[in-house]
């Protein structure tokens, strides 16, 4: 069973991202990683999205398979956890990144992403183009949604929000959800996953 965010860890992004790259450097496709593997594509494009980590088993077949030796794929994970008391985070400098393969019309950028003793925490800006169109999705996770700019609705389950700027949204991400971007206008949305630690 695979293990959802914890321990103050914000290696879900990573372990994703890590994975990604190096799967698409040797041209593979997900079916072809679950070919060699044995775990579902489905179970894979999760792991690769960030919506849940691998167990360490798991973890070690793909990156095997992969061709990749631990400790250069683990060296990437490391971080300076350090607090200086602030960050200055200039716009210049948000990553973007995919977070559903599939997803049309959905763009990300990572504004912070943080860890200490108590949990760990991502900020993202989310821009939905005009058409955007995702399936409902799951996250271990808390999510607060803030709208900076434009008119969506946000789907949980079977519950429908209309949201305008200034609006706001608090749920566990466990629950499946979408935004959806009804109007041909673009809408940016600032995301704040929360990875509460779950020992304790």
């Amino acid at each position: 069973m695979e293990e959802s965010v914890g321990q103050g860890q914000l290696v879900y992004y990573k372990i994703g991202g890590l994975i990604r790259k190096y799967r698409k450097e040797k041209d593979m496709k997900l079916l072809d990683l679950s070919a060699l593997t044995g775990i579902k594509s489905a179970m894979l494009s999760k792991i690769e999205n960030g919506r849940i980590i691998p167990t360490i088993p798991t973890l070690f077949t793909i990156i095997n398979k992969l061709g990749i030796r631990p400790e250069t794929f683990f060296a990437q994970l490391n971080a300076d956890n350090a607090f200086p008391g602030y960050f200055f985070l200039p716009k210049e400098g948000f990553a973007a990144y995919e977070k559903e393969e599939g997803a049309i019309g959905f763009q990300y950028q990572s504004i912070l992403e943080y860890n200490n003793d108590g949990g760990a925490f991502q900020i993202s800006l989310l821009t939905l183009f005009p058409g955007s169109n995702r399936t409902q999705v799951t996250t271990a996770a808390y999510e607060f949604i803030y709208v900076l700019e434009g008119t969506l609705q946000y789907q949980l389950e079977d519950k429908t929000f209309d949201l305008t700027p200034g609006d706001a949204l608090f749920f566990d991400g466990n629950i499946a959800h979408t935004p959806i971007n009804y109007k041909n206008m673009m809408v940016r949305l600032l995301v704040f996953y929360l990875f509460a630690d779950q020992n304790k």
